[in-house]
């Protein structure tokens, strides 16, 4: 028998391919309650088997209604944002190697300046409140993010 995990990721996949721009919007405590699960449940597929690497885009919105958005990203392991995104920034980026990337993609017109501008302000250290161990993380989550938005 199948684990709830991987029937819960099938039918969100199924759900997708069966989209017209492989994008879906869920209900997480819709989601639980179609499956007997708890939420929680629900986090756990979409953090380990919905992410960037696996080239799914995630956006959540919290409050009355909120809703989960999944988006499949249309790039393969040639394109150069893939790479960018797997490789380059990975899990956790620096400060200064996140601002050298940025101007490197405004320098080759990828991104305006302005763009640049507001990404670099996005991921300095005082934009990001948290304990000093982590915020490579949250500047590299915050950078792919951004970068999926702008250059897909």
């Amino acid at each position: 028998m199948a684990r709830i995990s991987d029937v819960i990721e099938r039918f969100l996949k199924e759900l997708i391919e069966d989209s017209k721009n492989n994008t879906i919007e869920i209900q997480r405590n819709e989601l639980a309650k179609y499956f007997d699960c708890a939420p929680s449940q629900i986090n756990y597929v979409l953090m380990t088997r919905f992410d960037y690497a696996k080239g799914y885009y995630i956006e959540s919105q919290r409050g009355g209604g909120g809703y989960i958005k999944i988006k499949q990203l249309t790039f393969n392991e040639d394109n150069s944002l893939y790479n960018l995104i797997t490789k380059r920034i990975n899990n956790s980026i620096t400060k200064s190697e996140g601002n050298r990337l940025i101007t490197g993609l405004q320098e080759r017109e990828l991104i305006t300046l302005r763009e640049a501008k507001l990404m670099k302000a996005a991921i300095d250290d005082g934009a990001i409140l948290s304990p000093l161990n982590i915020k490579n993380q949250i500047r590299a989550n915050i950078l792919k993010s951004m970068l999926v938005v702008l250059l897909e």
